[in-house]
């Protein structure tokens, strides 16, 4: 039965943190790989995740950084791996596999935001080629590691109310380039991503949840002016207003710790009461509503459409070589 694009209710909500919605959980003999997981929310998942007994692997681009990061946290591999590159990502899920050890939980939580045009060596645009395509071809090298009752996150955004998908131009190629249209499309592709995933998963009893984490002052914003930080409300890397209008949003912006921003993926990825659900997007802590007008709160019904999903999944073949193995 597919679940209800409704709150549950949780219990939970904007000022919980990572900590309180994990509260006494063990997850001893659980192995979680969290992309990002050594900067901004991806650090304090898995400081969380850690901290309740997983082992956390961490793949990172520079591992030196990623290092001293995570120095301290028990139980973190680190691994290298870099989501712009296709070889690094299967050479990552490879070896992951040849550990034979269950995966537990995949929390899909590194992006790019409002970056310049770049591309990758395929040509493909930044944004789609590491938020979604390099989660992608991560997830689908991983599957045949992934356990029953496993649990996927994709970290989307509220900005994915910016822009659905175009599937006529998505990486930019005659339309000119717009960085909040490229992210958007990025994160409305990580939505639709765990619509996809969750179809063809919740069989094994895998299930997927998108996330929306709310507006955190990270390292995220490092691509940003000044001037443009400062209409989100932040100045000097400090949030300095309580509620802003988002240049992306049309609804006013309320910011969360770090601590908070990681709760809602955390939440997803271990709580009970979304045992056998899944292919639903949530923010604050809790399955949203469905968002009729942009920049509401809430998911925009085109992300959740089981037939752009498909659509997408069968373009993401295409555009990454990766598929699903029988």
């Amino acid at each position: 039965m597919k679940t209800a694009q409704s709150p549950l209710p949780s219990g939970f909500g904007f000022q919980s943190t990572a900590q309180e919605v994990l509260g006494s959980r063990s997850l001893e003999d659980r192995v979680a790989i969290v992309t990002g997981g050594y900067a901004g929310i991806g650090l304090e998942t898995t400081r969380v995740l850690a901290g309740a007994g997983a082992t956390v692997v961490v793949p990172a681009r520079t591992l030196d950084k990623a290092r001293k990061a995570l120095e301290g946290i028990p139980r973190v591999e680190l691994s290298p791996m870099d989501l712009g590159d296709p070889a690094s990502i299967e050479a990552f899920t490879a070896a992951f596999r040849a550990s034979k050890r269950p995966l537990h939980l995949l929390i899909n939580n590194a992006g790019i935001m409002a970056a310049p045009l770049s591309r990758d060596a395929r040509g493909y645009e930044s944004h789609f080629a590491t938020n979604h395509l390099g989660h992608f071809a991560l997830t689908v090298g991983l599957w045949p590691a992934l356990a029953q009752g496993a649990r996927i996150i994709c970290l989307s955004s509220r900005g994915h109310h910016r822009s659905s998908i175009d599937f006529e131009d998505t990486m930019f190629d005659r339309r000119p380039y717009d960085k909040w249209a490229a992210y958007g499309q990025s994160k409305t592709a990580n939505v639709l991503f765990a619509v996809g995933l969750e179809a063809r998963g919740a069989p094994r009893g895998i299930h997927a949840f998108a996330v929306h984490p709310g507006g955190i002052v990270t390292d995220l914003m490092r691509h940003m002016s000044a001037e443009e930080q400062a209409a989100f409300g932040v100045v000097d890397g400090k949030a300095v207003a309580a509620e802003v209008k988002s240049p992306v949003m049309s609804a006013p912006l309320r910011f969360k710790t770090i601590a908070q921003g990681a709760a809602t993926q955390v939440w997803a990825a271990t709580n009970e009461r979304l045992d056998g659900k899944g292919g639903v997007y949530c923010e604050d802590c809790d399955i949203a509503e469905v968002a009729l007008q942009a920049g509401a709160k809430g998911v925009r019904p085109y992300a959740i459409d089981p037939e752009l999903a498909e659509r997408l999944w069968m373009r993401s073949e295409a555009w990454t070589g990766a598929k699903l193995e029988a």
